[in-house]
């Protein structure tokens, strides 16, 4: 009787290939925005809706389901992601174009930003936009970068692509997102391998339209004033910003604690979103703003790391548009509060509270965890075929045999 061994040509541990480093990383910047929450909103939760955990319990249910995102985007196979990108893509540009509907849309200091479900979600699909369009363009550039060589007309695909994704958020009257969306393509377009004279001749039509969209919007062209002349509007456009500075120096080099002094030094609104990292940087001084930036710089490195070692195309330019997207968004926040650019409305991920930005971000992560380990998932998808057909050419020899 003939006896058959089926064993794989390597352990079956030495698959999981993600990257522990990058996981660690994620869990620690969230724990320290869960933290910042904790210490900088109290007095917003108990001054407006009575209960100084109103915005940790809320932030900490966004986690819930962003913990889920990310699980949801680090299991699924990443050709069936691609699969879905254009369904992604376009769920998101209907979302937005919902968001413009009197009924569905909900609009705050008069721009319609918002997707709202009354007593029961309210999403801000503009933030859906900077995930998908990741996803969609790395569809399109892996699967048209064969052909720009021979042709440059196939970057009209993607150009097409992010127009459209980037127009609906211009739609929505959010110039900073629309700006930061169409940034996150350009920098795709870059590692892609496109022509830099198409950025040229895009850049010479897209420039004036800017000007124009900055001049004919009153509170956009005070933004640039006062950032430019912000002592002359310390007590109206340039008060978030000034009191974000005075906060951040407050601080010092250790920081003042985290005890109820914290509370009244930061009198700066919306201190629980765009502006969150003041509260950081004054509870924990020039040390903690340190430590986060070596911690954003261990997440940056090990992202990057994954999204160069990802031996599949789609997934490593969609790894490295969500660890740029990210740390971009990062650091355009951070200039933001330090007074270094005007005033935007781009949150911190991982801090500033929001379910849609921090949904987005957990997503963003999990699919970079899928990068880092979508190549054990083809070996073991390759072994398996190559099992049975093994086993099958011996069972059939067996069969003729009897």
């Amino acid at each position: 009787m003939n006896e058959y061994v089926i064993h794989a040509d390597r352990p079956f541990t030495s698959n999981k290939k993600s990257d522990p480093l990058f996981l660690i990383s994620v869990l620690l910047l969230w724990g320290i925005g869960i933290f910042t929450v904790l210490i900088c909103t109290q007095g917003v939760g108990e001054r407006f809706f009575h209960n100084r955990y109103y915005f940790l319990w809320r932030q900490l249910a966004y986690s819930a389901v962003g913990a889920a995102g990310l699980v949801f985007f680090a299991a699924v196979p990443v050709n069936t992601l691609r699969r879905f990108s254009f369904s992604f893509a376009v769920t998101s540009v209907v979302l937005c174009l919902m968001a413009l509907m009197p009924v569905i849309g909900s609009a705050r200091n008069g721009a319609p930003r918002w997707v709202s479900i009354p007593h029961l979600i309210t999403f801000q699909p503009s933030e859906l936009v900077k995930f998908t369009s990741i996803i969609y363009l790395s569809h399109l550039f892996d699967k048209h970068s064969d052909e720009y060589q021979e042709n440059n007309r196939e970057f009209m695909y993607p150009t097409v692509g992010l127009f459209i994704l980037a127009g609906v958020i211009f739609l929505q009257k959010d110039l900073s997102t629309g700006l930061f969306v169409f940034g996150i393509g350009v920098a795709m377009f870059i590692v892609s391998g496109s022509p830099v004279k198409i950025f040229i001749s895009v850049g010479s039509l897209i420039v004036p339209v800017l000007v124009l969209m900055v001049l004919t919007q009153r509170y956009r062209l005070l933004r640039i004033i006062s950032f430019i002349r912000p002592e002359d509007y310390t007590s109206t456009a340039a008060y978030q910003s000034s009191r974000s500075i005075n906060a951040i120096s407050s601080g010092g080099i250790w920081g003042v604690g985290t005890g109820s002094g914290l509370e009244n030094n930061l009198v700066i609104p919306e201190i629980q979103t765009d502006y969150i990292f003041a509260g950081w940087a004054t509870a924990m001084g020039l040390v903690g703003v340190l430590a986060y930036f070596l911690l954003m710089g261990v997440f940056v490195f090990r992202g990057m790391k994954i999204a160069l070692n990802c031996p599949d195309k789609f997934a490593s330019l969609g790894a490295f548009g969500c660890v740029f997207t990210i740390a971009a968004q990062s650091f355009v926040n951070l200039a933001v509060v330090s007074g270094c650019l005007p005033t935007t409305g781009i949150p911190l991920p991982f801090f500033s509270c929001g379910g849609s930005s921090l949904f987005v971000t957990f997503c963003m992560c999990g699919f970079v965890i899928n990068a880092s380990h979508c190549n054990a998932d083809n070996e073991t998808t390759e072994r398996k075929k190559s099992s049975d057909i093994e086993f099958n050419e011996s069972f059939g020899e067996m069969v003729i045999e009897l």
